[in-house]
């Protein structure tokens, strides 16, 4: 039987702390149970002491999730281990992740203390974390870059003292895969009672080799791996979990261990990993881009034909991604589009199908095509709509390259209508100006993104807005074949979040405020302060 290697998955605090991938509490918790659904073993939910929206996501995750050990990281410190066992402790399975730095650099210049004062700072905090829970975990930061005889010895300590899972991180990605597997096996030959402890991997990517490295680390005994979907993190991110996991599945030859993943969840993970973060996947993506499975060439395809596996080492469906010939139009009825958003793995109610069966046949007539593409972006965008407060209803927009752009917008709000009109040096300007008027609350554009989600010419044009009021920062998802179109209901998304708790806008006394931008937003991202 092949040996288990557990997933430890750090999508929440390794990856969330790389820049443009933050989440707020309702994603964090949506993502952690979809990391559970897709089988990971233990999800690092994040770094409790550092703030307290991360100790409050921290906790509210411990109790989101039921068949998943949820550790939060914490350093070598009294207080840290505190608030990382009081976010934890509600969880089924809670684990403490102590860490403290060992590489004679790392002690010099950013701890400022000797090997000894180290090895007493980890047998004080390591005893004091044991004493609260039962599964400790100890990291030994920037361990390949420490002498090898002292790791040995702060393993032992860590081990004598209560640790169940010792990590040897490449905190910065500097080594290559026989460094690691020699650092592996030098620690389970010199010390006596590495048998009582899960060795882990640890591995950034900086020089590209966080994979190779963590599959080294299990080839030398180690049986846990630290990793995150698509691979994100700070610098140039973590081990890809999906890589890891479709390497051990494709190549029991060479690597016979096992997982408890899901493959077949993999790219729905990454989806909404996607969807979340407004980050896109690289189409060239392992295993999870969009080119995956796709084949242009004509030898390629002539193979494919013939047989599949002279270009595919692993099938479609082992990860996810449909390869279903049903093919949606406007012609269509609701069982169909049912058992296709079945076959993209979505799970919705009635109510919810019938809202995006509604948007579905919009696009229909709007577009001759429907592809799998659209069916993931119409419900991605549209998730969020129950709790909203101002919907579109309509808008027309003059503009021209010797005119002012001029936007009349009308949206829905409690059964009323209400409509306005701005003018701008562009459509989008315009547009966003009506919609801050009608609602009369101030807010900032910080981020606007346009890509096309699919092909051709009547593709569909997905917007992502980032708006922000001084008291927050709102992100929103806008699809449509109208570019104009998507851009308000982007900035509608987020509106609604942004007004969610706040009334929903249009209190008394209120005074419209207007937007400053250098130029149109379609050629200029750059937002300027709401005036």
């Amino acid at each position: 039987m092949a040996d288990r290697v557990y997933i430890f998955d750090t999508t929440l605090r390794d990856g969330e702390q790389a820049p443009g991938y933050s989440m707020n509490l309702e994603e964090k918790i949506r993502m952690a149970k979809t990391l559970e659904q897709l089988g990971v073993d233990i999800i690092e939910a994040g770094f409790a002491i550092s703030s307290p929206g991360d100790f409050e996501s921290v906790r509210a995750i411990a109790a989101a999730v039921e068949n998943v050990t949820v550790a939060s990281l914490a350093r070598a410190l009294k207080k840290d281990i505190d608030a990382a066992w009081n976010a934890v402790k509600e969880a089924r399975r809670p684990r403490i992740h102590v860490f403290l730095a060992t590489s004679d650099l790392h002690l010099e210049y950013k701890l400022k203390m000797t090997r000894e004062e180290a090895l007493e700072r980890i047998r004080e905090n390591v005893t004091y974390a044991r004493s609260l829970c039962d599964d400790i975990e100890f990291s030994l930061e920037d361990a390949t870059r420490t002498d090898l005889d002292y790791m040995c010895q702060v393993v032992q300590l860590a081990i004598e003292c209560g640790a169940t899972t010792i990590n040897l991180p490449d905190t910065v990605g500097y080594a290559v895969p026989s460094e690691i597997e020699n650092m592996v096996r030098y620690v389970r030959e010199h010390v006596k009672d590495i048998d009582k402890a899960v060795i882990s991997m640890h591995c950034h990517n900086d020089l590209g080799m966080a994979v190779a490295n963590t599959i080294s680390g299990i080839q030398a005994g180690a049986r846990q791996v630290e990793c995150t979907l698509c691979g994100i993190g700070e610098r140039a991110g973590n081990a890809a979990l999906e890589e890891i996991v479709m390497l051990l599945r494709t190549r029991q030859d060479a690597l016979p261990y096992e997982t408890g993943i899901e493959t077949r969840e993999i790219t729905r993970s990454a989806r909404l990993l996607s969807s979340i973060t407004g980050v896109k996947i690289f189409p060239s993506k392992a295993i999870v881009g969009a080119n995956a499975f796709a084949h242009e060439s004509g030898i390629h395809q002539h193979g494919m034909m013939a047989n599949s596996r002279t270009y595919e080492i692993m099938t479609p469906e082992s990860v996810g991604v449909s390869q279903t010939s049903l093919v949606l139009g406007k012609h269509s009825g609701q069982h169909a589009f049912s058992r296709k958003l079945a076959e993209l793995g979505y799970t919705v109610t009635r109510e919810e199908e019938d809202r995006l069966f509604a948007e579905f046949k919009k696009t229909c007539d709007r577009k001759k095509t429907i592809s799998d593409k659209d069916i993931v972006a119409l419900v991605e965008s549209t998730e969020e709509t129950e709790s909203r407060i101002w919907s579109l209803e309509s808008f027309v927009v003059n503009s021209g390259n010797h005119m002012d752009s001029t936007a009349c917008i009308s949206l829905r709000k409690d059964g009323k209508v209400y409509k306005d009109v701005a003018i701008g040096t562009g459509p989008v300007y315009a547009s966003l100006r009506a919609v801050e008027k009608i609602i009369r609350h101030p807010f900032s554009l910080d981020d606007y993104q346009l890509q096309a989600v699919t092909e051709h010419r009547d593709a569909l044009g997905e917007v992502l807005v980032k708006v922000s009021d001084g008291s927050g920062t709102y992100r929103g998802r806008g699809v449509s074949t109208d570019v104009i179109e998507a851009s308000i209901l982007s900035a509608l998304a987020a509106v609604n979040k942004m007004l969610g708790g706040k009334g929903g806008g249009m209190t008394s006394g209120a005074s419209a405020s207007s937007m400053s931008f250098e130029n149109d937003m379609l050629m200029d991202h750059t937002d300027k302060s709401v005036d």
